[in-house]
């Protein structure tokens, strides 16, 4: 709205110090905040007595979604939330639920500013955030690191956009570009620092993706493995429209400890249905493509969508990455090369690091022990 824009103030020399601090805040409770998204709120006074700005309050979304970061931001800056600057990683939420617009709290604290970051495209908040903490007598200033904390909180972003749940692809790759061999089961590509690095990933997303051929290869467990971290475990999807997985793999034994879904096809062998449902398994249905035979994946993450989930790592094989990066549905690509190599009796990956470097941006860059890691942004591949 162009009378907002003219109302905004602009950005000061300190701000994308604190909103850095509040963008490194907001991964804390990041995949464990339901459908709504990971944000949080720095409370920040500078009292123009010579010292510097400090932090009286601090907030995080809190587990399950509520409640709100601005909420536990005012709680523990009280009164010295009055004439101070709040920094907050999303829009201030202007609608009524539960609880009160955060818009309406920061201005009922007192709050003299608000620096946000990414936008929110929520049709209930979406500007209207902005518009009530102006009309309350409250400078804004938006869009601070806005794509730094977008990149926070993109699943539900992307659930808000294009109804479905954010898509991060990782694989790891040998030095000569396979991801393992075809019917030789796990294959180490990676060492352990990198290795640790991916449950760090998987702990934050909502839930983790393989095909029934890597689950049948592997059984694996696809859990989060870190040192007390084990409840941060996402929840595990296998996508089997024929229903090969039995009731004695791994994903299905512990089914009651980490939620399992098997996306599978209607006509799937009920007996087998329900001796997985036995095991605590539960089931999403998925169609067919026409054109192609296989799981029409569009369809089936929009149904993931109205489960809940914001955002799924795929870990799957080669057909499951190709499949993702046809229909154009994968939105962040990990590559992580190791320093082995495979050969030729190797699966060629659907995408290499050079390959990848002419198609998407690369976001960072990082080596772990003795892995090349590569965080590619695929938006519009």
């Amino acid at each position: 709205m162009t009378s907002d824009v003219a109302n905004f103030v602009p950005e000061r020399p300190e701000d994308r110090h604190f909103m850095a601090a509040a963008i490194r805040y907001a991964m804390r409770n990041v995949g464990r905040t339901g459908t709504n998204p990971s944000v949080a709120t720095l409370i920040v006074r500078n009292d123009g007595d010579g010292r510097p700005p400090r932090i009286v309050g601090r907030g995080v979304t809190a587990l399950g979604g509520r409640p709100h970061a601005e909420a536990g931001a005012l709680a523990e800056a009280g009164d010295l939330a009055r004439g101070a600057t709040a920094y907050v990683t999303l829009e201030p939420c202007a609608h009524h639920g539960r609880t009160p617009p955060c818009a309406e709290a920061l201005v009922r604290a007192g709050v003299a500013r608000v620096v946000s970051a990414a936008a929110d495209p929520d049709p209930r908040v979406d500007g209207k955030g902005h518009r009530m903490l102006m009309d309350g007598g409250v400078a804004v200033t938006p869009r601070v690191m806005a794509v730094e904390a977008a990149r926070t909180i993109e699943g539900y972003l992307t659930r808000h956009r294009r109804g479905r749940p954010g898509v991060t692809l990782k694989m790891a790759l040998s030095r000569d570009g396979r991801i393992g061999i075809r019917g030789g089961g796990q294959v180490k590509i990676t060492g352990a620092v990198s290795d640790a690095q991916t449950h760090l990933v998987r702990a934050r997303h909502d839930a983790i993706l393989v095909g029934a051929g890597t689950a049948l290869e592997d059984d694996p467990r696809l859990d989060c493995r870190l040192p007390g971290m084990a409840d941060r475990s996402p929840a595990r999807i296998v996508l089997d429209p024929n229903l090969r997985t039995t009731p004695d793999m791994t994903v299905a034994r512990t089914a009651r400890a980490v939620p399992t879904m098997i996306a599978t096809y209607q006509t799937s062998d009920p007996e087998r249905r329900a001796a997985l449902a036995a095991e605590g398994v539960a089931f999403v249905a998925c169609v067919a493509d026409p054109d192609t035979g296989r799981v029409a994946l569009p369809e089936l993450l929009e149904d993931l969508a109205a489960t809940g989930i914001t955002s799924i790592l795929v870990e799957g094989g080669a057909n499951i990455a190709e499949s993702f990066l046809q229909a154009r549905l994968v939105d962040r690509l990990i590559l992580v090369q190791g320093a082995v190599e495979i050969g030729e009796e190797g699966v060629t990956a659907p995408v290499g690091v050079e390959a990848a470097r002419e198609r998407f941006a690369l976001l960072r860059q990082d080596v772990f022990g003795d892995d090349h890691w590569f965080d590619f942004a695929c938006e519009g591949v």
